[in-house]
């Protein structure tokens, strides 16, 4: 019998081990929540390449260098996260491990499909054991390989899905509904950085404050776009 005064669910909540009578495991459900409630964070692929990018808030006394919301996984990886960013900062650490070590062992760069099989897997594992919680992350992997460009999201279940564009966090509905009426698969870079842009002022109402971190994989090559470069691609 459920506690006085809670509802039945309580009973299944407490540990992630164990599923509820309908199927359902509430910790991992608590941390697609945390996503949701996370800053809007998205990927976009156009026509040559993927673009990756999201806002912060910063302090006036706070070094902007201090949060890092867009990620390097690799020459040609890049990550985005929504929810907590200290388990996207461990599982972005863990993400480059297994590329360096892909690269020592087989003397080439991991593709993004596997890099992002491993980071499922590892979120994955975390489902499964009592005394421990899910990642409060979604990530969503940029790159691209030798069979073109990907966007893939990996989310706390470490469920992967590809996408052509996708965003996370508590914008993604907005963001979602513009991405099917703007995305088209001949997108440029101008209008893919024009598009994720609109996104972010429309769903962050970027001000002062808060700051646009974007970065565009292209050629299979990771770069982040200062101000003033993405103004100059913009013009």
């Amino acid at each position: 019998m459920p506690e006085e005064g809670f509802p039945e669910a309580m009973g299944y909540d407490r540990t992630i081990a164990m599923f509820s009578p309908d199927g359902r495991l509430f910790q991992v459900e608590y941390a697609k929540e945390a996503v949701k409630r996370g800053i809007t964070a998205l990927g976009i692929v156009f026509n040559k390449g993927v673009i990756l990018a999201t806002a912060k808030v910063l302090d006036e006394l706070m070094a902007p260098t201090s949060i890092e919301k867009v990620f390097q996984v690799d020459d040609h990886i890049g990550a985005v996260a929504s929810g907590y960013l200290a388990d996207a900062r461990v599982l972005v650490d863990f993400a480059r491990i297994v590329a360096q070590r892909h690269q020592i062992t087989y003397e080439e760069p991991i593709d993004v499909w596997t890099l992002a099989k491993e980071v499922g897997n590892r979120m994955q594992l975390l489902t499964q054991y009592g005394g421990l919680r899910p990642y409060g992350v979604t990530i969503i992997f940029g790159g691209e390989d030798h069979t073109g460009a990907h966007l893939i999201e990996a989310d706390p279940s470490g469920m992967l899905f590809e996408w052509y564009a996708y965003a996370i966090g508590r914008g993604a509905p907005t963001a979602m509904k513009m991405f099917r009426e703007e995305w088209k698969p001949s997108i440029t870079k101008k209008d893919a950085i024009k598009l994720a842009m609109d996104v972010l002022e429309k769903t962050e109402k970027i001000k002062e404050g808060k700051k646009i971190d974007l970065a565009v994989i292209e050629n299979r090559k990771f770069k982040i776009l200062e101000e003033e470069e993405i103004k100059k691609i913009l013009k």
